[in-house]
């Protein structure tokens, strides 16, 4: 009996565009060809479109943002989602929890994002206190 495959749906990538570290990399990532297709999602220029699943802006701009369907990922789980989709760095990740060092890579990417926030709202990019 044959059986249906079906392509799964695109990662939604949640990134940015305002933090230019986030852009270089995120940049970076879309000049490869992933496995799995991904729709980007400039959370800084598209301001007035409104989120997926409900997710408010200030919970964006805190966190970097993966969602695979109806499943959202945050932080380094949100990355080593991301780097299952493209080349070169699906062995990272894989590496990554093979390793068990997702935690180290949450501490590393906690301790960014922390920074990366405070200078955003200087800057007028977020509404998060």
């Amino acid at each position: 009996m044959p059986t249906e495959t079906s392509t799964p749906a695109p990662l939604r990538v949640l990134y940015d565009g305002g933090c230019p570290l986030c852009r270089r990399e995120i940049a970076h990532y879309q000049r490869l060809s992933p496995r799995r297709a991904i729709h980007w999602i400039d959370i800084d220029a598209d301001r007035d479109q409104p989120l997926p699943l409900g997710l408010t802006r200030e919970q964006v701009m805190a966190r970097f943002h993966v969602l695979d369907g109806e499943d959202v990922q945050t932080g380094a789980h949100a990355f080593l989602l991301l780097w299952s989709a493209l080349p070169g760095w699906r062995h990272l990740g894989r590496m990554v929890r093979l390793l068990h060092l997702a935690g180290w890579l949450e501490q590393g990417y906690v301790w960014f994002a922390r920074r990366r926030l405070r200078q955003r709202c200087r800057e007028g990019a977020c509404s998060v206190g």
